[in-house]
């Protein structure tokens, strides 16, 4: 290797060209791991003259949102950029060499924090910085922190959010040490669309840069806020849950079709109701609960659940009233007829065209048993009577419930063929309570999706 070195020295003495390295750079300037005069202090000729510091910034992704934390995971690029008075050399003595890299460690830095940050970062930090010849030291970081954010989620899902990322000095004043961002908002916004990879479920909007001095602890700090806006995508909610509970509303409104007489009206109320509180327990779930006003979407579901709650409370009353109508024909029926005739009426005989026959609820049983003794004949006529009893008496309480029926579907209809006093009623009921559920639910609505807007 040293024969190698010899021979390349022998060859630029020949050639007439110098041979330059980045470590005759740092050697010209001293700069070593254990010189402190490069990592102790500010680098400053003069301790009353401040530091420069510019920080820039910009987006590189939006990892994560979290609405119940109330969360935001920013990946950005950091670069910062100041002077150091003690370093500095002519590129013409140095071959042309313009920049040259150090270890971090080696060079004084500026002691930023980001008063957002609640959690530690994740991305290593850049091993090397870049030195120029006229002294400005150049660091680049790549960062991945989690940063608290308010949110604001009355019009979610169509919600726009904006995070603040604020840097400023551990310790150092105003007197010490001045930052500045040397690109405006509208360049920040536009190399950050530019460079952004991923945005998950939210649309990167715009960045604006705000500069401005706070007091802390008794002396004055540069502070440099940078907003992040953005906008959530809004289409899987609108599908998953904004549509599914119109649908169930437009259920709800063409239940009134259904006749009011059986229960089917009503189990249809009930199950379309139960759907919608499935549909309130998954957004408790999606918002946060440190929210100070209640989210459109809340109000949406609870308007959309008191709607079918009156609906349902209408169907009660309505077959309420019907079955008013059916109560004193029912008593009447009932109380017409006592168990003892009934049982009688089962049980009697009679003569039928000139031999012995047995008449249960119109059914006549011959006796075909003639060459039987009575006692046969007796005990065998009495198991049939008693088989034909009770199939008989099943048909006829399924025929009582086919004919309650009947005057449920016929609305209660008299004598006459006419409805019946609350039947008619029922009908203005349900008419009126349709105009006033319709024009109540799309006021509703539509003031609803104003305020979206």
């Amino acid at each position: 290797m040293l024969a190698g070195f010899v021979l390349l020295l022998v060859l630029t003495a020949v050639d007439g060209e110098k041979v330059c390295s980045h470590q005759d750079v740092l050697n010209h300037l001293n700069l070593t791991r254990h010189n402190e005069l490069y990592s102790l202090t500010r680098p400053v000729l003069d301790f009353r003259q401040p530091t420069n510091v510019t920080l820039d910034i910009l987006l590189y992704a939006i990892l994560e949102v979290v609405k119940n934390d109330q969360t935001f995971v920013p990946y950005f690029w950091k670069f910062m950029r100041w002077d150091n008075q003690y370093i500095s050399w002519n590129q013409s003595d140095f071959c042309g060499i313009e920049k040259i890299y150090v270890p971090t460690e080696m060079l004084w830095k500026p002691d930023f924090t980001i008063e957002e940050m609640i959690a530690k970062d994740r991305a290593p930090p850049s091993p090397l910085l870049t030195i120029f010849s006229n002294g400005t030291v150049l660091v680049q970081n790549d960062q991945v922190l989690i940063i608290t954010c308010r949110m604001h989620v009355h019009k979610f899902p169509f919600d726009t959010q904006s995070c603040n990322i604020s840097f400023k000095s551990f310790i150092h004043s105003v007197e010490e040490m001045k930052v500045f961002c040397s690109t405006s908002s509208k360049e920040v916004t536009k190399e950050s669309r530019e460079l952004m990879r991923t945005q998950y479920e939210w649309l990167f909007q715009n960045m604006t840069v705000t500069s401005k001095i706070v007091n802390t602890f008794g002396f004055d700090q540069d502070l440099i806020i940078f907003t992040i806006y953005m906008k959530r995508r809004s289409i899987l909610y609108i599908v998953n849950f904004l549509l599914p509970i119109l649908f169930f509303l437009c259920l709800d409104l063409a239940s009134f079709l259904i006749s009011d007489g059986g229960g089917e009206k009503l189990s249809f109320k009930v199950t379309v109701l139960l759907a919608i509180t499935v549909l309130q327990l998954i957004l408790n779930d999606i918002l946060p609960s440190s929210s100070n006003r209640i989210p459109l979407i809340a109000v949406y579901c609870i308007g959309v659940f008191t709607l079918m709650l009156l609906s349902l409370l209408e169907t009660i009353l309505v077959m309420y009233l019907i079955r008013r109508d059916l109560a004193p024909q029912d008593s009447e029926t009932d109380e017409g007829r006592s168990p003892r005739e009934d049982k009688q009426g089962r049980n009697n005989f009679h003569q039928c065209g000139g031999e012995e026959k047995t008449w249960n609820d119109s059914v006549c049983v011959w006796d075909v048993f003639a060459d039987e003794t009575p006692a046969e004949r007796l005990q065998t006529s009495g198991s049939q009577l008693t088989e034909e009893s009770q199939g008989l008496e099943k048909l006829s309480e399924d025929l009582r419930v086919a004919v309650k029926t009947l005057r449920l579907l016929l609305n209660s209809r008299t004598e006459d063929g006419k409805p019946g006093y609350w039947a008619r009623k029922t009908k203005i009921i349900n008419k009126c309570f349709f105009v006033c559920y319709a024009v109540a639910a799309s006021l509703f609505l539509l003031l609803l999706f104003l305020n979206w807007n």
